[in-house]
């Protein structure tokens, strides 16, 4: 073998060294920020479900199809590129950014609470709901209600996402980015595809298990599913509105400490160094449980302040924009 092919081959295998350690190196801060984003993808997969209720078991898993193909495209084709220019351009307004979506995801956890203690509480988003003609009707306004959500969640997703890579280059910015959306996508899609269709996974078990001994335990398995998802639905649910307010209340308080407002961070930090104080075989979680609880509860002080707001100037002004798009319409 000449020295020339054997220089190649080792140029090649740098070159393949450097590629492998920079796969890594995207899939690690993929997983980093995946982790800080965490409390969003939870909310993500407890809202969805409630887009698929009231339609045949026969469109359920199309009907998340489309919306994790919405989710997908808005992710890569809309927000992916609105990031890495922000990132380019205008870097100092990711944290604006992202306080802003703190503020969406207090508002719309603190509402849920609202509601679940006052159950006649009028919503906003009736509102905005229109009356359906057909079944195709009615679905595409689920799916494109769902969109929307889900743009926002995304959005919040990708904002936590760009926030964790501060010094990495715009490629590697990029690839991360791509990752995660794909990644959050598909995990996010593929349980709310398992949650919804579990229910019927179970009774297909009750009606296909043999009767005899040996088809006691999947009978017995099906039943729990069919009458364990409401439970399992309404847990998500909770641990999803707990995971936007936390979510959305720490983003606001280490913003407000990037923009010189540190006292709200401090007196969470200090809090919890005292909790892993006394109990010092726990430190490092009870230093978390109370950081989380204090930012948790910060975001649902915000989130209870912004309804009325909400309510009477931005729900008012919102429909003045959208008659007057109409008029401009038709006229």
């Amino acid at each position: 073998m000449s020295v020339g092919l054997i220089a190649l081959l080792d140029d090649v295998a740098v070159l393949a060294k450097a590629a492998a350690a920079s796969i890594d190196d995207v899939v690690a801060q993929a997983g980093k920020a995946g982790v800080k984003a965490a409390g969003v993808v939870i909310d993500d997969a407890a809202v969805t479900p409630r887009y698929v209720t009231g339609f045949s078991p026969s469109r359920e898993l199309p009907i998340i199809g489309r919306i994790a193909l919405g989710s997908l495209k808005n992710k890569l084709l809309f927000l992916l590129p609105a990031a890495i220019a922000l990132s380019l351009l205008l870097p100092q307004a990711i944290t604006p950014l992202l306080m802003l979506g703190g503020l969406y995801l207090c508002y719309e956890g603190a509402e849920k609470v609202y509601e679940l203690l006052v159950p006649h509480a009028h919503s906003h988003e009736a509102e905005t709901e229109t009356a359906s003609v057909d079944v195709k009707t009615f679905e595409d306004e689920k799916v494109a209600g769902a969109v929307r959500t889900d743009f926002i969640l995304s959005a919040e997703i990708m904002a936590i996402t760009l926030s964790s890579l501060p010094q990495a280059n715009l490629v590697m910015q990029a690839l991360v980015l791509a990752l995660v959306g794909i990644a959050i996508t598909a995990g996010v899609y593929g349980v709310v595809a398992l949650i919804v269709k579990a229910d019927d996974f179970g009774l297909w078990l009750v009606n296909r298990a043999p009767s005899s001994r040996t088809g006691a335990f999947p009978r017995m398995f099906g039943r729990g599913l069919v009458q364990g998802m409401p439970y399992l639905l309404k847990a998500l649910g909770a641990v999803g509105t707990a995971a936007m307010i936390w979510v959305g209340g720490g983003i606001i308080i280490h913003g407000a400490e990037i923009f010189g407002f540190a006292w709200a961070s401090h007196f969470l930090h200090d809090a919890g160094e005292s909790a892993a104080h006394v109990a010092p075989a726990f430190g490092g979680i009870a230093s978390w449980l109370v950081q989380a609880i204090g930012s948790g509860l910060a975001g649902l002080l915000i989130g209870l302040a912004m309804i009325p707001a909400v309510s009477h100037v931005v729900v008012p002004a919102w429909q003045w924009c959208a008659a007057r798009l109409q008029r401009s319409k038709t006229a």
